[in-house]
């Protein structure tokens, strides 16, 4: 799981442009809470994976026409990508992709109430102060991130 983080890292790094300039600290462009570009995410339960995601993001659903076995992803007013079910199991390689969120820890939680999993070893800062990132399954295992602008509060120590 490790190698998938550090892929989406990379991922999310190179889509920002913050390795075009190693003097380059300002954080990726700010897209939105809930928006991302566009994506397809697979799961073995529509209907269930349609619950997360709407009370995880404020997501809405749409039905792709001609199928019953997706539906297309709507944030904001803009179809942004869609929701399908898998042929088979679903795989960490898959891929990820990370969703801007506004209040990083608050969302984690918000994720382990509707089902899901916070991966052991996120949230994490990135480097430069450009915000930090969680990896999460969501309930039928498929992998997520959640970006934030904003890095998280250091924690306070309670030795003396």
């Amino acid at each position: 799981m490790r190698k998938l983080a550090i892929a989406g890292i990379l991922a999310l790094t190179l889509s920002s442009g913050t390795l075009h300039s190693a003097e380059r600290k300002t954080p990726p462009p700010d897209v939105g809470s809930g928006h991302v570009a566009w994506f397809d995410i697979t799961t073995s339960n529509l209907a269930q994976s349609k619950a997360f995601y709407a009370g995880l993001f404020g997501w809405r659903f749409e039905p792709v026409q001609g199928s019953d076995q997706a539906a297309e992803i709507v944030a904001g007013g803009t179809p942004i990508g869609t929701l399908r079910v898998a042929d088979g199991k679903i795989s960490p390689f898959n891929g990820v992709v990370y969703v801007q969120v506004t209040d990083l820890p608050a969302s984690c939680k918000r994720a382990a109430e509707l089902g899901g999993a916070v991966v052991p070893g996120f949230p994490f800062n990135l480097p430069d102060g450009v915000g930090a990132i969680a990896v999460l399954t969501d309930p039928s295992g498929h992998p997520i991130g959640m970006y934030s602008r904003t890095p998280l509060a250091p924690v306070r120590s309670s030795a003396k």
